[in-house]
């Protein structure tokens, strides 16, 4: 149910209404549900980009074409993911979005999000930021997830906006 009201949301985003190229990601274990977006998305014709976990914790992409386009990789001794089956486009292919779905477990007021520590997200933002691409970086959380505070480093960049099921929050740099 949490799935089906955050695509709503999401779509609601000017940003998602005028993207060509959006990188997503499947969620895992408690995440919010991203299925439901995915496909919304994909309906929409917009091309949905998809990581694949590198040995390194880097991420690679993929685009996704559908439920039938996923496979379910166990990586050493971390959970299973659903990746892209289909080729790998490279890990500079974020840079073409137009919009990048993070995953997190909480974001702060000030738009600063905390990740699950692997890094791969911290990598994809500063490819970004080399790459002089502009992408809205917006994540998908519960509204309890939604904090006053987390931990923030100096590389760590705020996000444009959070979407929960209940709604859409954008911070001062959105």
């Amino acid at each position: 149910m949490a799935g089906r009201a955050l695509a709503e949301r999401a779509l609601e985003l000017p940003e998602l209404a005028r993207g060509r190229t959006v990188a997503a990601y499947v969620s895992v274990g408690s995440e919010p549900g991203t299925p439901a977006l995915m496909d919304a998305l994909r309906a929409r014709g917009v091309r949905v980009l998809l990581p694949a976990l590198l040995p390194d914790n880097d991420l690679d992409w993929g685009e996704y074409a559908g439920p039938d386009s996923l496979a379910r990789v166990r990586h050493g001794g971390k959970m299973a993911l659903f990746e892209p089956s289909g080729p790998r486009l490279g890990p500079d292919a974020v840079t073409d979005a137009d919009v990048v779905l993070l995953p997190g477990l909480a974001v702060d007021a000030r738009g600063m999000r905390l990740g699950r520590g692997g890094g791969s997200y911290d990598r994809v933002l500063a490819r970004l930021e080399r790459a002089g691409a502009r992408p809205r970086l917006v994540v998908l959380l519960y509204d309890t997830e939604v904090v006053a505070r987390v931990p923030a480093e100096a590389h760590d960049r705020p996000v444009h906006a959070v979407v929960t099921p209940s709604g859409v929050r954008r911070f001062p740099q959105g």
